[in-house]
């Protein structure tokens, strides 16, 4: 029969527990307290862009943050829109340009996000795949020369889009912005895909290869459903950069294919800037991505664990 534990050993143990659960009690808090923070942050300017899109112009001036406390919340920004509660029923010139510039982007943004998804796949396919040589060039040659076209500021190439966008009549379409917004998210797309496919082991091709599927009927059945979540990270993050683009979509369009950006930098007059009109309209141009991130969260997430985006 074992002795009895002494009566000191089980008050060690004791204290021993009690400092374990304190540190890690205070670890957690650290933790929580630091998200809490950062999440505090980063949603606060969405936060002061939905409030101040309520304020009158002294709210706006003297700095109010908190709705029925520091002011009493008013339509005058969505108003300005045509979108308050009474005005959304009658006749609104610019609701009608906010709608129109609305849908310019959606086609926009959708259209050359799909593109570059579907392009980039390809070919980051076939660099993780394949081994090519162009000059001197190899598979990571080549996939630095996609990354390294961002390294290129927009303003350089002004000029040049302005002189071929003219002589192709391309100049406030939205097949110029379409193309040009393509090729401008393309080297990202490629860069995400990239990694995503070299995550993915070559058996799986070429176990499917043996049973009968060829080089596409393995890419079509095998590859691309488990890079799927990574296609979507690559597809979101083309969509808010297409989304939010500004130099390029003030440069080249002026009337027929502008774009929700233009139209909020163009929130100013004589009298300065109309805030609470720039606010309730970033807010609206804002929102339709926040529900996109919410929508696809899980597919965000599966892309991220799985190595599409560093």
């Amino acid at each position: 029969m074992s002795a009895p534990m002494p009566e000191t050993a089980i008050f060690k143990d004791s204290e021993a527990d009690r400092s374990f659960r304190c540190k890690w009690f205070a670890n957690r808090l650290v933790v929580y307290g630091v998200l809490l923070l950062w999440a505090f942050i980063c949603l606060f300017p969405i936060y002061w862009t939905a409030t101040t899109s309520f304020k009158m112009a002294p709210n706006v001036m003297k700095g109010n943050l908190i709705p029925w406390v520091d002011f009493q919340p008013a339509w005058l920004g969505w108003r300005s829109l045509g979108l308050s509660p009474d005005t959304i029923g009658a006749e609104s010139t610019v609701r009608d340009e906010f709608m129109k510039r609305f849908a310019n982007s959606v086609v926009v943004s959708l259209t050359s996000s799909a593109l570059a998804v579907m392009m980039g796949s390809l070919a980051a396919y076939g660099l993780s795949r394949f081994r090519y040589k162009f000059a001197w060039m190899k598979n990571d040659d080549i996939s630095f020369f996609f990354l390294s076209q961002l390294i290129l500021p927009p303003v350089v190439l002004a000029l040049p889009f302005l002189v071929l966008y003219k002589e192709l009549a391309l100049l406030d379409t939205r097949v110029g912005l379409i193309l040009l917004y393509t090729l401008s998210v393309l080297p990202i797309v490629i860069w995400i895909m990239k990694d995503q496919f070299s995550s993915i082991p070559t058996e799986l091709e070429e176990a499917a290869m043996v049973d009968g599927l060829g080089i596409w009927g393995a890419f079509l059945t095998i590859i691309l459903p488990i890079a799927l979540p990574g296609m979507v990270a690559a597809f979101i993050l083309s969509l808010v950069l297409t989304w939010n683009e500004y130099f390029f979509a003030a440069l080249l369009t002026s009337t027929h294919a502008n774009t929700l950006p233009v139209m909020v930098a163009s929130q100013t007059g004589s009298q300065g800037i109309s805030w609470w009109s720039m606010a309730a309209l970033s807010f609206a141009a804002i929102l339709p991505l926040i529900v996109i991130g919410v929508t696809l969260e899980r597919f965000i997430i599966k892309g991220m664990a799985a190595g599409a985006v560093k």
